[in-house]
């Protein structure tokens, strides 16, 4: 997929609320002894002011590298970053790591997915949050606890002045979740990115994160890009959806569209692979054949290709990001717009026809 010159116009214009973010053209790739690891690859996305956009693929098709892009966490000295991350006027990839760090906490938030490993193991979790409250306000340390306290106690963790105190390793791995996301809004962040953020967690505590978060977007108008690979969340949260294939989007839609009339026969694969209890009852489930190709060696053309039931002679040719459906719902499909429709409305009416 090569994005075409409007596919990021097409996402901007999608919604009718202010963007707030605006990705184009991102690549971003890793050099290693084996050779160079394209693991971002022309990617064009827009987030708005309150909205949930999830990210969503197979695991090391490019979400989580995307995520920490916007960031600029994804650095170092064997990373090629290009392409331009926008927000507030700003292009975030030429800004310096001195400047990144005034935007990092304050401004766009992130929530990794092991708050094990991303809290410190040797300071109280009060602490933490008092850190990034004082580095990004005009505030004592005396208020900083108080506010610290009072977050806690926001994102529902019992006995906050008591927890506070408490070490990570003393905490269950729903709370640890939940100080997460208390340090990611201490400072009112205007954007936050969940990266799995209920990776391990059992399903009455992801319930609550999941919650937690959505009231949160409702009460601040905060916009989220949420990775996970769990479509049972993208169906119950998301506003859009962009599905990623070995580092590039190969779908973009609102939630709704995607879930009725998927256009890219790897998102057929993907919704295929779950249950529904909206049609009748399947009596077996869609599978996606074979692996997704290493980053090292890219097929030509399509990279889907390879493990596609539709591909044909024109997939060796790169199919761009365009609106073949409706301007909102963009694929890079090299299919007909009427086999797309009518192998969609099969799936919609919950047919496997693979």
């Amino acid at each position: 997929m090569i994005a075409s010159p409007t596919a990021a116009q097409d996402l901007s214009r999608t919604g009718s609320r202010d963007v707030v973010l605006e990705v184009r053209n991102l690549r971003v790739s890793f050099e290693t002894s084996d050779g160079v690891i394209h693991a971002v690859d022309h990617v064009d996305l827009t987030l708005q002011r309150g909205e949930i956009l999830a990210i969503v693929g197979e695991s090391g098709c490019g979400k989580t590298v995307t995520a920490l892009s916007l960031l600029g966490l994804a650095r170092g000295p064997r990373t090629r970053i290009a392409g331009e991350i926008l927000y507030g006027g700003r292009n975030l990839v030429t800004l310096s790591d001195r400047e990144l760090r005034y935007v990092r906490g304050a401004e766009i938030a992130m929530i990794f997915q092991d708050p094990l490993s991303s809290l410190n193991p040797l300071q109280r979790v009060g602490q933490q949050i008092v850190e990034i409250l004082q580095l990004h306000r005009s505030i004592g340390t005396r208020s900083a606890w108080s506010r610290a306290e009072q977050l806690l106690r926001e994102v529902g963790i019992p006995d906050p002045a008591r927890r506070a105190r408490a070490f990570p390793h003393e905490m269950s791995g729903g709370m640890r979740q939940r100080v997460m996301i208390a340090m990611a809004l201490a400072c009112d962040p205007k954007i936050l990115i969940a990266d799995e953020p209920t990776t391990a967690l059992d399903v009455t505590i992801q319930a609550q994160v999941l919650g937690l978060i959505s009231r949160l977007r409702d009460r601040h108008g905060t916009g989220v890009v949420l990775i996970t690979h769990d479509l049972g969340i993208v169906a119950d949260l998301a506003d859009k959806v962009a599905v990623m294939y070995a580092g590039r989007i190969v779908e973009f839609a609102a939630r709704d569209a995607l879930f009725a009339m998927p256009q890219h026969p790897y998102t057929w694969g993907l919704l295929g692979s779950v249950p529904r209890i909206d049609g009748p009852r399947r009596r077996y489930f869609r599978s996606i054949e074979g692996h997704p190709p290493s980053p090292l060696d890219l097929p030509p053309g399509c990279r889907f290709a390879p493990r596609c039931a539709y591909a044909f002679e024109h997939c060796s040719q790169d199919p761009q990001l365009a609106s073949r459906l409706e301007p909102a719902h963009l694929d890079a499909c090299w299919l007909s717009a009427a086999k797309k429709q009518q192998e969609a409305e099969a799936f919609s009416g919950g047919i496997n026809s693979v």
